[in-house]
C-alpha cells in the first residue's frame, strides 16, 4: 500500500497554553533535520500534529527516520482524497485492501472537522462502513473491540484515510527543558538514565571518569560507543567529557577506608561533574541510581552522596527494577554495548564490605585528611577531554566471542 501522507501527532506538551508554541517549532526543526536526506519532502505544521507529504516516497523508511524524535507521540500513514464522499469511500476499500484477506472485525469512525461538509460524522460512519463491507464479505461489524479500525478525518482542504496508529516515544521535544550533565558510566543503567531525561526535554552532555592504567582504552572506547548510540536522540550530536580519576581513587584508597571509598569516589564525582555543568550552562545532574540495587544506592548511601553538590541531582530509574531498566536498554540499543567485559573505575574498586548507610559527618572527616584534594579536583576539571559524538561514530571494541564494530 502506498501512501501519500504521515501524521504525525505531538505529545503531552500541547497542555503548554502560551509555550506551546515554542515547543512545537522545536519538534518542526528536529523532524526537518531527520528528514535532510529527503529534499523533497514537504512538511507542515498545523494544531497538534504535523503532515509530511511523501512525495511518491515509501513510508517505512520514513517513519524509522521519526520515530525516536521525542515530542512525536504516534504516526499514521494516511491517504488525502478530496473531502467528498465518493472519493473517501474509495480510498477507504484502497486502505482496507492492503490487510489481507480471512475474516475480521472493524468499525469505520469519521470526524467532521469541516462543519461543511453535507454529511454529519454518524452519517458518515453509516455510508463508509456499509461500503466497505459491501466489498469485503468476510468483514464483520464490532463497534467495541474491532480488529481493524478505519479512521477517516474530514478537512476542507482534504480528508485523511487510514487505520494504523504507530505509538511512538512521546515526551517533550530535545532541548527544551534546559540541560543537565549525565555521569555516564559503561553499564547499563547510565545510558538508560540518559535517555529518560532527554524525552523530558533535557538536552544531555555526558560525563565519564576513567582510571588509566586501572581502566583499559577499550571501558573508554566502550563508553564512546554508547555516547554515540545516544546520539541519535539527542539530535545527531552529544558532547562527552572524559575526566582523568586515576589521582583522586588512589588518594582515597591510600585513606584505608575501605568501606567509604565508593562513597567518597561518588561524591568526587559530582562536584566535578557540577563544576563542569557550571562551565557548560547545565543546571541539573542526571544518574543511573536504582533504589538498593547496590551498596552505594541505598536510600542512606544516595542521601550522603547527593549532598557533596547544590545542583539538583536527577535519578530517572530510581523507582524502575533491573529487567524494566534492562528491556528499556534493548530498545534504545545500547544494551549491546553496556554488557561488554570492560569495566568501569567504579566497579574496579568495590571492595568486599562497602557501606550502606556512611555517616555523613564520617565521610566528611575523611575526606579532609585526602592530601591535596581540592587540587585534586580542580586538576581533574581542567584535564577534562571534551568529544563530540554523533550516529555513526565507531570505535572497534573485542565481546566475548568476536571483534565487532559499535
Amino acid at each position: 500500500m502506498r501512501y501519500d501522507m504521515l501524521i504525525l501527532r505531538f505529545g503531552e506538551f500541547t497542555i503548554k497554553g502560551k509555550n506551546r508554541n515554542r515547543f512545537e517549532k522545536r519538534l518542526m526543526e528536529h523532524v526537518r533535520q531527520a528528514l535532510t536526506g529527503y529534499t523533497d519532502l514537504k512538511l507542515q505544521r498545523t494544531f497538534g500534529r504535523i503532515y509530511v507529504y511523501l512525495n511518491g516516497h515509501e513510508h517505512g523508511p520514513i517513519i524509522e527516520q521519526v520515530r525516536d524524535i521525542f515530542g512525536i507521540a504516534s504516526i499514521s500513514p494516511a491517504l488525502t482524497v478530496p473531502p467528498e464522499l465518493i472519493p473517501i469511500q474509495t480510498a477507504s476499500l484502497q486502505v482496507m485492501e492492503s490487510y489481507d484477506s480471512k475474516e475480521r472485525t472493524f468499525k469505520a469512525t469519521v470526524r467532521r472537522a469541516w462543519k461543511g461538509f453535507p454529511h454529519t460524522s454518524q452519517e458518515m460512519n453509516h455510508l463508509v462502513g456499509g461500503h466497505v463491507l459491501r466489498n469485503h464479505p468476510l468483514l464483520k461489524v464490532n463497534v467495541h473491540q474491532p480488529q481493524i479500525e478505519l479512521r477517516v478525518e474530514i478537512q476542507e482542504a482534504f480528508a485523511l484515510v487510514y487505520c494504523e496508529v504507530i505509538r511512538t516515544v512521546g515526551g517533550f521535544p530535545y532541548g527544551t527543558n534546559g540541560k543537565a550533565m549525565l555521569l555516564l558510566s559503561g553499564g547499563i543503567d547510565s545510558p538508560v538514565a540518559g535517555w529518560h531525561a532527554m524525552r523530558r526535554g533535557l538536552e544531555v552532555e555526558a560525563v565519564h571518569f576513567y582510571s588509566y592504567p586501572f581502566t583499559s582504552e577499550q571501558a573508554r572506547d566502550k563508553v564512546i560507543a554508547l555516547s554515540s548510540r545516544l546520539s541519535r536522540f539527542a539530535g545527531g550530536q552529544l558532547k562527552l567529557h572524559l575526566v582523568p580519576f586515576t589521582e583522586l581513587q588512589t588518594a582515597f584508597a591510600s585513606m584505608k577506608q575501605d568501606p567509604l571509598v565508593i562513597t567518597m569516589m561518588r561524591r568526587a564525582m559530582l562536584r566535578i561533574t557540577e563544576r563542569l555543568a557550571e562551565q557548560h550552562g547545565a543546571l541539573a545532574m542526571i544518574t543511573g541510581d536504582s533504589l538498593g540495587q547496590v551498596a552505594s544506592q541505598t536510600l542512606g548511601s544516595m542521601n550522603v552522596i547527593g549532598r557533596a553538590a547544590s545542583l539538583p541531582l536527577l535519578r530517572p530509574l530510581v523507582m524502575m527494577d533491573k529487567q524494566e531498566i534492562i528491556e528499556r536498554a534493548e530498545a534504545i540499543g545500547t544494551y549491546p554495548v553496556s554488557i561488554l567485559p570492560y569495566e568501569d573505575c567504579c566497579t574496579l574498586f568495590v571492595p568486599k564490605s562497602p557501606s550502606t548507610n556512611p555517616n555523613l559527618r564520617v565521610v566528611e572527616k575523611v575526606e579532609s585528611f585526602v592530601p591535596e584534594y581540592d587540587r585534586l579536583l580542580e586538576e581533574a576539571v581542567s584535564k577534562a577531554e571534551t568529544m563530540i559524538l554523533e550516529p555513526e561514530h565507531q570505535v572497534q571494541l573485542t565481546s566475548p566471542d568476536e571483534e565487532d564494530w559499535f
